[in-house]
């Protein structure tokens, strides 16, 4: 599959046919409330609909219940055990590369401003988090798995937001196209996805192509249960490359909506780890796994720990090779592994279960506007030279 400016413009005027029109009938028959409230709790695959749901969303939850007939559960059971292994490293993925990447488009930088609002980047990633992490468990899409019911949630919730930026005239459509539109879906499927791929090699993780392609089937696989066209998304990593490549160019840039979300990132995660001698980590992790270009971009601050973050892949390569080793300590590490993806998860949560609700209205303050603050932290200081 070859794309192009022109394939890509196309890609950029379309939506989702199906969760637009749900939502649409919903709001002119005042009904988005009844839906919240009734599937508030309705978390889990195979549980009967309550009663009193109004007819357009039983209808859309019935025909979207089950995942794509094409789906290779061969494969998904290779993606599973790939996170299982990596799951440390694809949550570091996810955090400081996939986010990041997302702020460094500015119409999907103002796009997040708008509707997650810029003071709440906990919701934001605990969102993301707790949706991976239903993805990955042996039961995903099985009676009782989250995923599906989470999945259905979230088509609805991009296609309440295209509803509302039309509707309310905050967006510009000639400049930026429908909002969530087929094209920046394929792109975030990409930064959930290769990006993480890209990343993990740059941490110096050692992965088979099996398992790589494997993660980036389950993605392709979240992309048509999200309401993604199959026939525009790219099928092989090549592929994929190639969409990634033109859609950045396409599109990447500094924005103050990107750099203020950036920020909300940063002190997010330096709150949640202890201390504050380990706080400037997180900028260099930032600034490592995306590159000083695009760091520069969203303002991420330089620290006396961009040097240190360069010798990951060398403790990470030790970590593995312990891993190969011994049966014992690939359990060891995969079992810390796990606990600390639950602890950062539950960190983000603060111990809530996140409910992807249609918002009955978006935030009203739209945008950015002068500079971007930034909280006071102490870094350590430049090492000194002695003569």
């Amino acid at each position: 599959m070859t794309y192009s400016e022109a394939s890509m413009d196309s890609l950029r005027q379309a939506g989702d046919e199906l969760a637009d029109a749900v939502v649409a009938t919903l709001f002119e028959r005042g009904e988005v409330g009844t839906f919240n409230s009734l599937m508030r709790y309705m978390s889990t695959a195979g549980t009967p609909l309550p009663d009193g749901l109004p007819e357009v969303a039983r209808e859309y939850l019935q025909a979207t219940s089950v995942p794509p007939s094409w789906v290779d559960w061969g494969e998904m059971e290779k993606a599973r055990l790939f996170f299982i292994d990596n799951n440390v490293h694809i949550s570091t993925a996810l955090s400081f590369a996939a986010m990041p990447a997302c702020y460094v488009v500015p119409h999907v930088a103002k796009l997040l401003s708008a509707t997650h609002g810029l003071n709440y980047p906990s919701k934001r990633m605990a969102e993301t988090g707790q949706f991976t992490v239903y993805l990955m468990q042996p039961d995903a899409f099985e009676a009782g798995g989250r995923f599906i019911p989470a999945a259905q949630k979230v088509r609805l919730l991009h296609a309440s937001i295209r509803h509302h930026l039309k509707r309310e005239n905050h967006w510009h459509s000639e400049a930026h196209g429908t909002p969530i539109c087929q094209e920046d879906m394929i792109g975030g499927q990409l930064f959930f996805s290769l990006l993480v791929l890209d990343s993990l090699h740059r941490l110096g993780i050692h992965m088979s192509t099996e398992g790589a392609e494997a993660y980036y089937y389950a993605w392709r696989v979240v992309g048509a249960i999200l309401g993604v066209d199959q026939d525009a998304v790219p099928r092989t990593l090549e592929e994929a490359r190639q969409f990634q490549d033109l859609y950045m160019l396409r599109h990447m840039g500094p924005s103050d909506e990107g750099a203020h979300l950036t920020r909300q990132l940063i002190d997010l995660y330096e709150e949640v780890v202890p201390g504050t001698f380990f706080d400037p980590i997180v900028s260099a992790l930032v600034r490592y796994l995306i590159g000083d270009t695009c760091a520069d971009w969203l303002r991420v601050p330089r620290t006396a720990w961009d040097s240190v973050v360069k010798a990951a892949p060398t403790l990470l390569g030790v970590l593995e090779t312990i891993e190969d080793r011994s049966p014992l300590g690939a359990w060891a590490l995969d079992r810390l592994g796990h606990l600390t993806t639950i602890f950062e998860l539950s960190s983000l949560t603060r111990g809530r279960v996140m409910h992807y609700a249609i918002p009955e209205q978006l935030k009203k303050d739209y945008g950015v506007t002068g500079a971007v603050p930034r909280t006071h932290r102490w870094t350590p200081p430049a090492p000194t030279v002695t003569p």
